[in-house]
Order: C-alpha cells, then structure tokens, then sequence
C-alpha cells in the first residue's frame, strides 16, 4: 500500500511540475506576443511617420509651384491694372465730351419707318 501511496505521490508531482511547465510555456507565449505586437507597433508608426513625411516633401512641392503662380497673376493683376487706369485717364476727357455733345445736341428727325397715318 505505501508504494501505491508513494507512485500517486510521484504523479501528483509529475502533475504539478507539468502543469507549472504549461504555465510558464504560456508566460512566455504571453511575453513573446506582446514583444511582437510592441515591435509591430514600433514599425507601422515609423512608416507611417516615412509616409507622412514624403506627404509633406510633394505637398510642399505642389504648394510651392501653385504660390510661384500665385505671385504671378498677381504680378500681371496689378500690370492690367496700371494700363486700365492710364487708358481711363488718357481717355475720360474726350468720353465725357461726345458724351455730352450727344445728349445736349439734339437734331430731331423722323425714324425712317415711321409713317404719316392719313
């Protein structure tokens, strides 16, 4: 009888000593996921930090192209402007005149389809 008490004791021992094995197999399952899943991380924000960055590099580049014309039509805004005004100002006087020659100078006539009634 001690030796069948003593073999159960040698399992329960067995027992325990595996199932302490199982559980620090899964400690270190647990350790090694949540390294790779840290080194994941670490990698997906590097790259997305590479991406943000050449984002930046052909916005910079596209913004930079669009403000060079920007300056340029505004260039060539205030040269037709400045030729506008001269024209304005070189012509007002002699605009205004006709102008008033023909509102104050009235030679009444007939229109060529109006019809005597009779």
């Amino acid at each position: 009888m001690a030796s069948q008490s003593q073999g159960i004791q040698q399992l329960l021992q067995a027992e325990k000593r595996a199932a302490e094995k199982v559980a620090e197999a899964r400690k270190r399952k647990n350790r090694r996921l949540k390294q790779a899943k840290e080194e994941a991380q670490a990698e997906i924000e590097q790259y997305r930090l590479q991406r943000d960055k050449e984002f930046k590099t052909k916005e910079a580049a596209a913004l930079g192209s669009h403000g060079n014309s920007a300056v340029e039509v505004d260039r060539d805004t205030a040269e037709r402007m400045g030729r506008i005004q001269k024209s304005y100002h070189g012509n007002k006087e002699a605009v205004l005149g006709d102008l008033l020659r023909r509102v104050c100078d009235i030679q009444p006539e007939f229109h060529a389809n109006y019809r005597v009634a009779g």
